[in-house]
């Protein structure tokens, strides 16, 4: 009789353990962009395209003045290039009587017969006619002068568009809506008054001193030459400073002098 002992037992094999699957590397998170303002269109897309083909949006502020012509021939000659984006923005000022606040605007259409049905108008007809009359009117003149304004866009072939707005606050509204439009930049005319006259009539230039310090993009202002420029000289360059009755002119370069520190401000 053997012994079970001495037979060999077939003990079943433990199964393998399944593989471990190496884990897929995740590519890296792109770092967030986030643009200045909230205003400013800003894309992945735009991100990774090449600094040469990307286009800018560039307004010219108009407010129907000399100021703001002269800025579009300046623009037209000195900043626009192919492939910009442009806009003729203008703020219209909801009242009429408010006018221009750049600069005095001659607001002369064609008349018209108020009432050419020949019926006798009541006092309130009267009065509600004549003032939808003078918004109709000054609406077709901001559209016309608007229009002569773009004249050197056309002429050089450069694609615009005119964007107008109401607004009894321009200079607000202007600096709204360069951020609403995602602009790249504003450009806008001044009038290039000397010191004294800036004090006098410290209102005109308001509205290009406001953008400066409140518009989301860079602003370009340009300065209307003042009266008595000679002519071929550089519109925009500091000539002169008047203050009071002394006029202040620059110092040549080859005239300039130079002195030391005294002792108390060399900070020993």
């Amino acid at each position: 009789m053997q012994n079970p002992a001495s037979h060999p037992v077939d003990l079943p094999l433990a199964a393998a353990p399944p593989p471990v699957k190496a884990p897929t590397p995740r590519p890296p998170t792109p770092a967030s962009l986030q643009p200045e303002s909230p205003g400013v269109f800003f894309t992945a897309a735009a991100a990774a395209a090449p600094v040469g083909s990307s286009h800018r949006r560039i307004a010219i502020a108009v407010d129907l003045s000399d100021e703001s012509a002269y800025a579009v021939r300046w623009a037209v000659a000195n900043y626009l290039r192919p492939g910009d984006a442009v806009i003729l923005l203008h703020v219209r000022p909801t009242s009429v009587l408010y006018g221009a606040d750049w600069g005095s605007v001659d607001l002369s259409l064609p008349a018209a017969n108020p009432n050419p049905s020949g019926d006798p108008p009541s006092a309130e007809d009267d009065a509600e006619a004549a003032a939808r009359k003078m918004e109709d009117d000054f609406d077709a003149f901001t559209a016309s002068k608007a229009d002569d304004l773009a004249k050197p866009l056309k002429d050089a072939g450069i694609p615009y568009k005119i964007h107008i707005v109401k607004d009894h606050d321009m200079k607000e509204r202007l600096c709204l809506e360069v951020e609403r439009l995602g602009l790249s930049a504003v450009i806008m005319g001044s009038k290039g008054f000397g010191a004294s006259r800036r004090t006098s009539k410290g209102r005109l230039g308001s509205v290009s001193d406001y953008c400066v310090h409140h518009c989301v993009c860079p602003v370009v202002v340009v300065r209307f030459p003042d009266d008595g420029v000679a002519e071929g000289g550089e519109a925009g360059g500091a000539s002169e400073l008047a203050v009071g009755e002394e006029v202040l002119h620059p110092v040549p370069e080859e005239d300039a002098e130079y002195h030391d520190a005294t002792e108390e401000h060399k900070g020993n």
